[in-house]
Formats: C-alpha cells, sequence, structure tokens
C-alpha cells in the first residue's frame, strides 16, 4: 500500500517512519525542502542509534529508509490509498490542503488529519467526498507511543473508519475510537492537570516545584505538570488550552492561565528555549519543593478530582467508552491508572464532595461536579 504523509516535522516524519517499517512505500511531502532534508537526516541519525542498540539490524534500517521518498511536489501523492495530513494547527490551512489533495488522488483514498483538537467535520466539510475524511491522531513520538485516537466526523463513512482502524491496529498501535469532540479524549481529559496546577500556582498555594513533587512522589505521575508543560513547550499547551477553551463555548472548566500564557509571549517556551517554568541554563539552580505531606495531599486531590471529574464527563456525553477513556489516559499520557479506576479506588462520594467543597469554597462553574458521578455516588455504583 502507497502511503502519503504531508508535513516533514517530528509528528509527519515519525508517523513516515512507523509506515515504513510496516513494509509500505511512503511519500513524505512538504514545501520546505530544508525541513524535508532535516527530516531524513534526524530518521537515519535516531535509526542508527537503534541499529547500534541491536534492536535493528543495518540491512532492516536501509530497507526501512529506502521506502520513504521525500518531495516538494504534492502531485506525487497520486496512486496512495491512505494520507496523513501533520501540519500547522490552522484549520483553514487544512481546508485549504484537503481539497487540493482531492485532485490528486483517487476516489478510495482516505484522506486521514493528525490535528489534536481540531474539528474533523469542519475538516471532512472542504472535501467532494466527505465520507473519506478521518481523524487519525497519534501522539510524539509516533514510533514509540502506542496509543493513536481514532475520529470519525459526522460525514466519515463507516467504511472509511473500519478500514482506518485496521491498517493502524496492523502497525501494533492501540488505538481507540473517539468522539469529533474538542480535544477528543486526550486533550480534553488532561487539561485540568495543568490548568488546575497552575491555579493552585496563581493562588499562592505552591510552588511549582512543590505541585511537580506532590504529583510525581504522592501521585505517581511520570512528570510533574509544569516539568511537561515545559517539555511540550508552553506555546504548543497554552494553544490547545486556548482552543479547547472557545471550542466549548468558553466553558470556565477549559480556561487558561495568564501565567502561562506570558510566558509564551516572553519566548519562554521551556526546554527549547532554556527557559519555562525552570530555568534550565547551565549553572542555574533549580528549586526545592516543600515537602509538607498534608501540602503534597491537597495538591494532588484536588488535581485528580478534576482530572476524574473530566474523564467521567467525557464518558456521560458518550465521547468514548469507559474502556477507551482509562486506555487512552495511561497510554496517551502514562498516566500511573486510569482515572475511571482511579475514581472507584477513591470513592465515588469521595470524589464528588471533594468536588463540592471546591465549588462550595469558589462558587465557579469551574468546579462542578459531573452528573455522572452525583448519580452513580447517589446510587452507590462504580465504573468497573
Amino acid at each position: 500500500m502507497k502511503i502519503g504523509v504531508l508535513g516533514a516535522g517530528s509528528m509527519g516524519s515519525g508517523i513516515a517512519q512507523v509506515a515504513a517499517s510496516y513494509g509500505h512505500n511512503v511519500v513524505l511531502y512538504d514545501t520546505n525542502i530544508k525541513a524535508i532534508e532535516k527530516a531524513m537526516d534526524t530518521m537515519q541519525k535516531t535509526l542508527a542509534k537503534v541499529v547500534e542498540k541491536g534492536k535493528m539490524t543495518e540491512d532492516v534500517k536501509n530497507a526501512l529508509l529506502s521506502r520513504i521518498h521525500s518531495t516538494d511536489k504534492m502531485e506525487e501523492y497520486a496512486g496512495c490509498e491512505l494520507i496523513f495530513e501533520a501540519i500547522i494547527e490552522n484549520l483553514e490551512v487544512k481546508k485549504s490542503v484537503f481539497a487540493k489533495l482531492e485532485a490528486i488522488v483517487g476516489p478510495d483514498c482516505i484522506l486521514a488529519s493528525n490535528t489534536s483538537s481540531l474539528s474533523i467535520a469542519s475538516i471532512a466539510a472542504a472535501c467532494q467526498k466527505p465520507e473519506r475524511v478521518i481523524g487519525i491522531h497519534f501522539f510524539n513520538p509516533a514510533p514509540l507511543m502506542k496509543l493513536v485516537e481514532i475520529i470519525p466526523a459526522v460525514q466519515t463513512s463507516p467504511e472509511t473508519t473500519e478500514k482506518a482502524k485496521a491498517i493502524i491496529d496492523s502497525w501494533e498501535k492501540l488505538t481507540v475510537l473517539t468522539k469529533d469532540t474538542p480535544g477528543f479524549i486526550v486533550n480534553r481529559v488532561a487539561r485540568p492537570f495543568y490548568g488546575e496546577a497552575l491555579r493552585i500556582l496563581e493562588e499562592g498555594l505552591a510552588d511549582i516545584a512543590t505541585i511537580d513533587w506532590a504529583m510525581t512522589e504522592l501521585g505517581a505521575f511520570r512528570m510533574g505538570p509544569f516539568t511537561l508543560m515545559d517539555y511540550i513547550g508552553n506555546d504548543i499547551n497554552y494553544t490547545v488550552t486556548e482552543t479547547v477553551f472557545s471550542a466549548f463555548y468558553f466553558d470556565p472548566r477549559y480556561k487558561p492561565a495568564f501565567t502561562q500564557k506570558r510566558l509564551a509571549e516572553a519566548g519562554y517556551l521551556g526546554r527549547k528555549t532554556g527557559r519555562g517554568h525552570y530555568n534550565y541554563a547551565e549553572g542555574a539552580v533549580m528549586p526545592q519543593p516543600n515537602k509538607d505531606e498534608t501540602l503534597g495531599r491537597m495538591i494532588l486531590n484536588r488535581v485528580l478530582a478534576m482530572l476524574i471529574n473530566e474523564a467521567a464527563d467525557a464518558l456521560f456525553w458518550n465521547v468514548a467508552s469507559r474502556e477507551a477513556i482509562d486506555t487512552a489516559m495511561t497510554n496517551g499520557v502514562n498516566y500511573p491508572k486510569g482515572l475511571l479506576k482511579w475514581a472507584d479506588e477513591i470513592g465515588i462520594q469521595e470524589v464528588v464532595d471533594r468536588l463540592d467543597t471546591l465549588y462550595n469554597e469558589y462558587h465557579e462553574d469551574r468546579y462542578r461536579c459531573s452528573p455522572l458521578l452525583r448519580k452513580m455516588a447517589k446510587e452507590g455504583k462504580s465504573f468497573y
């Protein structure tokens, strides 16, 4: 099967590598020749390290790379059966590109967007055959991350969904089906991990080192929210939050934080610029956490209650199944447990009480409890 990838950034080149590793001939296109050259060079170096570790032979590496054809001519997509778009998160740009693609490919070619939060229905609407358009959202780095969200739009045909899912499953990825709603599963449910941590910081209840310590040491999260925001990039993380916030008609639950906006405006984007919430300059002294366990538990309980509430609401609105939500969060952002399973361990009533305490203190809609949690608590039910 001939596969196209549009965009030679880290995500596009990662998807190209995955497709080529499963025997597909791949056309990797970008308008920027330098981006293509950089992508191929990075891929070469990455795979050379895999060979060094003995996880791949030189022959396999060379064969894989030989299956990737890079080009700055979109016409070379002719004959592709599936094309992944992995370009800038701008709806108008994506719509324009999809309309151009249709003039080149055959009628049965599936057109997939790797968008992390934009409407698949809007992208599909730009096409003559919207039924062939679907969201296929990989996580970075695509060769290493198992999770892939499959997002059919209202226009997507069942055949397109079935075929797309079967292809990604054959690449030994873990696929979850999700509704075409803002942020899908992961980028929607994960918002409070950042948002509530920023809120705790802005209120002056704890500093960044203490909040990160509470989430990693007491909560067993792999990275604290501020370390993770710096890793992702404060510009990217802020943009996703803002996109989800406006797409949900400015629901206060997704409200972005001025702290992160100002860092992005200042160019303090995180690791990639040497400074973000933390200073990564050589010789910079990292702040030390306040390891007061009572304070740490307050931070963890507050952020966790908000995360569980978001996961429960996603289930309440039929965004995805119970299993898909927990699978997405443990495999897409490496949470230590599925949030719905975690809610059962804590006790549904306890989660409701924590949310109600926050709501009673602040009287903000941000802290409203999901109707599903409240109903389950009343009926004494659990998720599993």
